[in-house]
């Protein structure tokens, strides 16, 4: 029970937070909502840490295959890398087969961006 959290929106989300957590990294915020310099809504990430700037999302299959959905996601993500956000992009392919991959990628922007991390 401890680590239930209401804000993920799809089980995908859910098993990354939780393969997140039970890899020792610290426990993400859900649902972060980012507004650029004016205060006007840029986007709402699935998880992540906002003193750190690193979100985390997983992308389901219509992010790749709705041309719309598509670009969207180019936009968006060169807005908030302007913002200062580094964004750890998971697939279903990272989770389910390859989950250190994405889980080196959001252990290095947390220590690059100064975030203490113990090595297990």
């Amino acid at each position: 029970m401890p680590l239930v959290d209401p804000g993920a929106e799809s089980p995908p989300e859910s098993l990354t937070r939780l393969s997140i957590v039970r890899s020792g990294l610290p426990a993400p915020e859900t649902q972060i909502v980012v507004r650029d310099e004016a205060g006007d809504f840029v986007a709402r990430l699935d998880m992540g840490w906002r003193q750190w700037r690193v979100g985390v999302e997983y992308d389901g299959a219509h992010h790749w295959t709705d041309p719309a959905q598509r670009t969207k996601d180019i936009d968006r993500s060169a807005i908030l890398a302007d913002l200062g956000w580094r964004i750890i992009r998971v697939s279903a392919s990272l989770l389910y087969r390859r989950p250190h991959i994405f889980l080196d990628r959001i252990h290095s922007a947390l220590a690059a961006r100064g975030a203490l991390i113990m090595d297990g």
